[in-house]
């Protein structure tokens, strides 16, 4: 190999694995933020609550959203505006707390709930509204216990603060649910 040639391949070979060190140390100056986020949010107990709030509330606010438009009982499409109302407000609770923390939430319902809000929107009009119905009082079920969990045993003040006011909120919602769900399933 000529003298040209070699200096030719140890600058590529430079200007590669400058590129490549370049790009490592761009994605990990750009993650940095995101990883102190993320390490905040691993090492905190009260994370699983944060992630699961916000999922929650978001499926909450498109679910209500879709029962506004599909539902075919009025009582159904008043749960439903409660949900997008009350969730709404709640969701920017959190979300600011959680600004406020370093964390980011999700953006998007899960592939759970997206798979449930697209079942629910090929439904009728009367199976739309017994099936969200049922769904509501499950799942307020679980929020409430979720919620009153957080407020007991959670070690971030904010959060136990913002899940102790949330609480009798869902509790109100449950008892909405399951009053609307008997209508529907009574066919009233």
């Amino acid at each position: 190999m000529t003298q040209i040639g070699r200096f030719l391949s140890i600058a590529a070979s430079c200007l590669l694995t400058w590129g490549v060190g370049g790009a490592l140390a761009q994605t990990d100056t750009s993650n940095n933020h995101m990883d102190n986020g993320a390490k905040k949010m691993m090492t905190s107990p009260d994370t699983q609550f944060v992630l699961k709030a916000a999922q929650g509330g978001l499926a909450e606010v498109k679910l209500g959203q879709l029962a506004v438009e599909k539902a075919g009982n009025a009582d159904v499409k008043a749960f439903g505006q409660k949900m997008i109302d009350d969730h709404t407000k709640a969701n920017d609770q959190l979300k600011s707390i959680a600004d406020q923390q370093g964390m980011t939430l999700p953006t998007t319902m899960n592939a759970k709930d997206q798979a449930f809000y697209d079942k629910l929107s090929k439904e009728s009009a009367a199976e739309f509204d017994k099936k969200y119905m049922s769904s509501m009082v499950k799942d307020h079920e679980e929020d409430v216990k979720e919620f009153k969990k957080e407020a007991d045993k959670g070690k971030n003040p904010q959060l136990k603060q913002f899940a102790a006011q949330t609480t009798p909120i869902l509790q109100s919602h449950l008892e909405m649910a399951k009053s609307t769900d008997a209508k529907v399933r009574s066919g009233s």
